[in-house]
């Protein structure tokens, strides 16, 4: 295979390609990868993520709400056509295929190692910014803190792609995190480049040709914690070895899931959180 105007093809490992209809006709799902550039994440952070997501009270909460927010339009389909764009270690794509057939992707090879426990038959190792996917393969795409990256200096240009592969009528289910005045070492951690307001995020799917349908803030009743948290940090070292992912004891680990659910439940039923950790939004590409 050879260049398709985007990247050059090559297999990875142990990968397999993902079933049309989300090949691209000249070009599967496998970018070229002649990559220099070091990973948008600290290295064990990957471990640390893949070994706790599945049980983590903010991977769990935060499902809820992703939950609450596709149920709203997609409650009892499980026909749709999914990517997930920038799946890191891939604890979602268990979660998002109770609505179809999910396609993971990621550019960094440790989050596609970890992925493809998971389901090895759909990945794709590539840059949310040049999506090898034909234009109009998917019924939803979903970004789950990836845009704010440093690896990826431009946040519309990676909604467009998001955009391209999406049907017309397709939706966007996209969260990030809030305000900079809440940048710890958490951000350092994973390589951030920003944090958002609602505001910003709405600019940003706008530019890129999206609708916005629901925008809101989460994690709002925990922001005091994380606030406290973040105020302490400052004047302090960034430690490589640290990480905000490490579990809490079971039992707080347990109450702090509760909050979360609580805001599911608010945003299932229309509530808009004013203030948050982060924001989440569903956009739609126009008919």
């Amino acid at each position: 295979m050879g260049m398709d105007g985007r990247s050059m093809l090559r297999p990875y490992e142990s990968f397999h390609r993902p079933h049309p209809p989300f090949a691209r006709p000249a070009a599967i799902c496998y970018t070229a990868a002649l990559f220099a550039e070091r990973s948008t994440v600290e290295k064990h952070e990957y471990s640390t993520m893949a070994a706790v997501e599945a049980t983590h009270w903010w991977y769990g909460g935060m499902r809820a709400i992703s939950a609450a927010l596709l149920d709203a339009v997609y409650a009892g389909r499980t026909d749709l056509r999914i990517l997930d764009a920038g799946c890191g270690t891939g604890a979602n794509l268990r979660f998002l295929a109770r609505y179809g057939t999910v396609c993971g992707l990621d550019l960094i090879p440790d989050a596609i190692a970890f992925a493809a426990a998971h389901d090895p038959a759909r990945l794709a190792r590539a840059s949310v910014s040049q999506l090898p996917f034909a234009a109009g393969s998917f019924d939803l795409v979903t970004s789950f803190e990836v845009l704010y990256h440093r690896g990826v200096p431009d946040e519309i240009a990676a909604l467009r792609e998001a955009y391209r592969v999406l049907r017309p009528g397709g939706r966007l289910l996209l969260r990030l995190p809030a305000f900079s005045w809440l940048r710890g070492h958490h951000d350092d951690a994973v390589h951030g480049r920003r944090r958002y307001t609602a505001a910003e995020v709405r600019a940003l799917l706008g530019a890129a040709g999206f609708a916005t349908e629901r925008i809101s803030y989460a994690n709002t009743l925990l922001l005091p914690l994380a606030l406290a948290q973040r105020l302490a940090e400052r004047g302090t070292t960034y430690a490589a070895d640290t990480s905000d992912l490490t579990p809490p004891h079971p039992v707080l680990n347990a109450a702090l899931r509760v909050p979360l659910a609580v805001e599911a439940t608010l945003l299932g039923a229309g509530t808009m959180l004013p203030v948050g950790v982060s924001v989440i939004a569903r956009a739609r590409r126009p008919l």
